[in-house]
């Protein structure tokens, strides 16, 4: 049994976000509803230590080495969730579930609203999963910019935009 923790993220652990999230990735290369679709490139440590310095990003650890985060950034008076990943080694231990559960906690401290997010509708790690944690799909995105650029950017990127959705947990 892994013994894992979570705390708030550190410049340090921006080259094992960067890692995770490779490693989670494969789980959607072989996903085989998904041949064909392109799966964007990992993002870069350096993008992760820019989140990071924001002050909402969550690290899921084991000893030094970093197994799960949560990368989120303020868009006005909401948290957008642009990356959450375990890596597939302590995959359906809840550690991605503890993180989502922290966020929204740190979120809702810190005077946020909600916490917003892009994802697969039909992969059941995707929309199925936030769903069970109180996230609802949008449609309108009236006052959320940020969602339809992050829609279409994926677009732009050959994500197939008839499986993608933005998601948003309001927070009490």
């Amino acid at each position: 049994m892994s013994s894992w923790h979570i705390r708030l993220a550190r410049a340090e652990d921006a080259e094992g976000f960067h890692e995770v999230e490779d490693d989670a990735a494969r789980l959607l290369r072989e996903e085989p509803s998904l041949e064909g679709v392109p799966v964007p490139p990992s993002e870069s440590a350096d993008h992760y230590r820019r989140l990071i310095r924001k002050g909402h990003c969550l690290t899921a650890y084991e000893g030094e080495r970093v197994v799960g985060f949560a990368a989120a950034a303020p868009i006005r008076r909401e948290l957008h969730l642009a990356e959450i990943s375990v890596a597939r080694t302590h995959q359906r231990c809840g550690i991605g579930a503890t993180l989502l559960e922290a966020l929204a906690i740190d979120a809702a401290n810190s005077g946020f609203r909600a916490i917003t997010l892009n994802t697969y509708i039909d992969i059941p790690w995707n929309a199925p999963f936030y769903a069970r944690h109180g996230f609802v799909e949008l449609q309108d995105f009236d006052g959320r910019p940020h969602l339809a650029e992050s829609l279409e950017k994926a677009v732009e990127l050959g994500l197939p935009r008839e499986r993608r959705c933005a998601m948003i947990r309001f927070l009490g």
